[in-house]
């Protein structure tokens, strides 16, 4: 089985990368947040900053492209392949408002001949591997074997495939018999997305689809870091090595932003997934989210790990 790790936007940075590949391992790529290509033809410095190869030094990075013009597409993916990037996503999933409002993203799902005219262009001039994440449709699930039939043009080295709809946001259930169907109908690889949060969710997704073979996850990864260890037969997380990884974050953080506060904000992102590992929190997780300093943050972290149990099987999502 393949894993991979999904992009978070505003946490799975290139610190968040290196620190859970330090400590857990088990992902086979870590797919970056999306970059907006532009036609001025550079990317600007804040995304060439988690892109750069020194900042993903020892793991397998993926860059995730948002774009509705396939010659915005291309140039981002030539410069991608001329820092040894073998691979890049097309982002037809993002169900943002700002982004559909643009055709982009799960937007672009809505215009079959737009959508058309952006495949045609990426696959006749791809530098390299092109990959494509999708959700069903952009409005109901009866749009998916339309798309599917169109995916199969052409030679997409992996879809991945999110079981909601873009109106679904991340609120509404996933739909993973929609999943089985791309697995049987898809001309190209598939790896399946959306929901598998927990252990017991992937297995018993697992059991439905034994023919699935690459999976991506998000949110779930988050909140336990060892998931993925777990899924491949491992140890959960101890609490000593959640600990040190918890805390390794923070410092990096206030290393790379040079403000702790910066850093808090980026901690308290991660701790909103990462709580649901604990039980019995309470009182300290309200406390957490209001944190305003780092010396009452550290408290706060301090007591989640002295006095809260680890769930033993794994982390309970409830966003």
């Amino acid at each position: 089985m393949k894993f991979y790790f999904a992009p978070l936007e505003g946490v799975t940075d290139p610190v968040f990368r290196r620190l859970h590949h330090r400590f857990f391992g088990g992902a086979d790529k870590y797919y970056t947040p999306f970059f907006s290509p532009t036609s001025d033809g550079r990317i600007p410095p804040r995304d060439m900053r988690g892109l750069d190869p020194a900042a993903n030094v020892g793991i397998t990075v993926v860059p995730q492209l948002l774009t509705r013009r396939s010659e915005d597409f291309l140039w981002a993916a030539k410069a991608l392949a001329g820092l040894d990037y073998g691979e890049v996503n097309l982002n037809l999933g993002c169900p943002s408002g700002t982004v559909t409002a643009k055709g982009k993203g799960s937007g672009a799902l809505g215009d079959r001949e737009g959508l058309e005219r952006l495949l045609d262009g990426i696959f006749a001039q791809a530098p390299c591997a092109v990959s494509v994440k999708t959700r069903l449709g952009r409005n109901a699930p009866e749009e998916f074997p339309a798309l599917l039939e169109l995916f199969n043009r052409y030679p997409i080295c992996e879809l991945t495939v999110h079981c909601r709809v873009g109106a679904d946001f991340y609120r509404r259930p996933a739909r993973p018999a929609w999943l089985g169907y791309a697995l049987r109908e898809s001309r190209n690889p598939v790896c399946c997305n959306g929901d598998l949060t927990t252990a017991a969710r992937f297995w018993a997704f697992r059991e439905a689809y034994p023919e699935a073979e690459a999976f991506m996850l998000g949110r779930g990864a988050v909140a336990d870091p060892a998931l993925f260890r777990r899924l491949r037969g491992g140890e959960g997380a101890s609490r000593e090595e959640l600990k040190s990884y918890t805390e390794a974050l923070f410092e990096e953080y206030c290393a790379a932003f040079g403000n702790a506060r910066a850093a808090l904000g980026r901690m308290k992102e991660i701790w909103f997934y990462q709580i649901c590992l604990f039980e019995d929190t309470g009182r300290l997780e309200k406390d957490l989210r209001k944190a305003a300093e780092t010396t009452e943050y550290r408290t706060l972290v301090e007591r989640i790990f002295a006095q809260c149990p680890l769930r033993a099987e794994g982390a309970e999502p409830v966003w």
